[in-house]
């Protein structure tokens, strides 16, 4: 009974823990990288991917059959038998049924059909890689999202505090005025708007708090994690140090990024793909030539001779070379070779179409962290004029010599130079980060 107790404390403490835990940013990287369907899929595609480069180097290798057959045949007309002499007794034997069997050993090598097989391989190994820089390019999208989603976390995580001081000070206030009211220095209706301002500001932290579980939910699902697993986030600290770092050059990030970044070098390859394409496509024109031989064998059971005895006698074996020419497959090789110099021309195109979707992603996360930081500068300033001017109101309203609107004004534009400055500044992190990232240089 003891043991059994201390199992279950055990197994209790156990789940206290893991319900305690809180994911770092570098723990959801490690989970998702391990879990996520959309990845795992990927993934497939590569090993799917990599048989397909089996099966196209197992093209190069002979064939080989081997095959046999019995058949039972019946005559039922048959007259003339087999007469044999035993002990000076003539006997007559007719054999209406009787059985064959034949057996197969068949060889046949391609030795030459335009080097397309060989092309083949070469191709398979190209989309081979394809496939991986496709895991690649599925993993960079989900870390890209995930330290979007954290960081917009981290954002709404001090927004809420911010909220929270907010309503605070609102309902100090909201109390500070029943003071007031009940000495008749302020009216019910100046009382009225500051129970409407705490309002206000409770709205706001259920509305944030709100949009902080959202952003968790989707963080949750990115992990694939179930509904009755328990999640939360760790918060780091992030001074105001980290926001105001030097930005990354943007030229330099896009030149590292057109060689560290997956979707550049599967378009890359998709040229080389169509070059071998049009190769494979004009081997249509070339004679082909094949290698074929075998050995066969046959019993009748109708013959004189034993069954090993046939199996021997009867051994045939062949060997032989077969050329085949084209000479007109109704338009299908020169058909099959423009729509590869198509696809040639078309793969030559998404390049340039990703280098220049690249470029537009780099800058525009260059620009926002730009904008976002000098934003941030400014609304360092902000805050601090604001929350000097927010305290002499208040001072002054407890002091009588200041009205309601002028407070309840103060505290609002407090309130958005607060709010602007979270804003700014965690959105100038993540464009840095993104940067960074891009540039091959991301901090989990």
């Amino acid at each position: 009974m003891r043991k059994y107790v201390i199992m279950v404390f055990a197994a209790l403490m156990a789940s206290a823990v893991s319900a305690q835990k809180k994911w770092t940013l570098q723990d959801c990287l490690d989970h998702a990288m391990q879990n996520n369907i959309t990845l795992q899929k990927a993934r497939l595609q590569q090993q799917s991917a990599a048989e397909e480069l089996k099966g196209a180097k197992g093209n190069l290798l002979p064939s080989v059959s081997a095959s046999a057959n019995q058949s039972l045949g019946y005559r039922p007309w048959q007259d003339a038998g087999t007469t044999t002499v035993t002990n000076g007794t003539l006997n007559t034997k007719v054999d209406k049924t009787y059985h064959n069997g034949s057996y197969n050993l068949n060889a046949q090598w391609t030795v030459w059909n335009g080097n397309k097989n060989h092309n083949n391989v070469k191709l398979s190994k190209l989309s081979e890689k394809q496939a991986e820089l496709q895991v690649d390019e599925t993993a960079n999208n989900i870390m890209e999202r995930i330290a979007q989603i954290y960081v917009q976390i981290l954002y709404l995580d001090e927004s809420i505090k911010v909220s929270k001081a907010s309503l605070e000070t609102s309902q100090k206030n909201e109390e500070r005025g029943r003071e007031m009211l009940q000495v008749g220095k302020m009216s019910k209706a100046d009382l009225a708007q500051l129970t409407a301002q705490r309002a206000t500001d409770e709205y706001n932290v259920v509305d944030a708090q709100a949009q902080l579980s959202n952003y968790k939910l989707q963080l949750k699902q990115l992990l694939e994690l179930t509904g009755e697993e328990s999640f939360d986030v760790a918060i780091p600290e992030t001074s105001d140090d980290l926001a105001l770092a030097s930005i990354p050059v943007l030229q330099d990030v896009y030149q590292q990024a057109l060689i560290t970044r997956p979707e550049i070098e599967s378009s890359r390859l998709a040229i080389e793909s169509s070059g071998l394409n049009l190769k494979i496509s004009k081997a249509g024109y070339l004679p082909t030539l094949n290698m074929t031989g075998g050995v066969s064998t046959s019993t009748n059971s109708l013959s004189a001779n034993g069954w090993g005895s046939q199996m021997k006698t009867n051994v045939n074996t062949q060997a032989g070379l077969t050329l085949s020419i084209p000479l007109f497959d109704g338009r299908q090789t020169k058909t099959s070779v423009n729509k590869a110099k198509i696809q040639q021309q078309q793969a030559q195109l998404d390049l340039q179409d990703q280098q220049k979707t690249l470029y537009q992603t780099i800058e525009g996360f260059w620009q926002d962290a730009n904008t976002n930081q000098q934003r941030f500068r400014a609304a360092l300033t902000t805050v601090e004029s604001e929350q000097m001017s927010y305290d002499l109101l208040e001072e002054k309203f407890n002091l009588g010599l200041t009205n309601i609107i002028e407070l309840m004004n103060g505290k609002d534009k407090l309130l958005n130079a607060q709010q602007n400055k979270l804003q700014s500044k965690y959105q100038t992190i993540l464009n840095q980060q993104l940067l960074k990232f891009y540039q091959g240089d991301f901090k989990k």
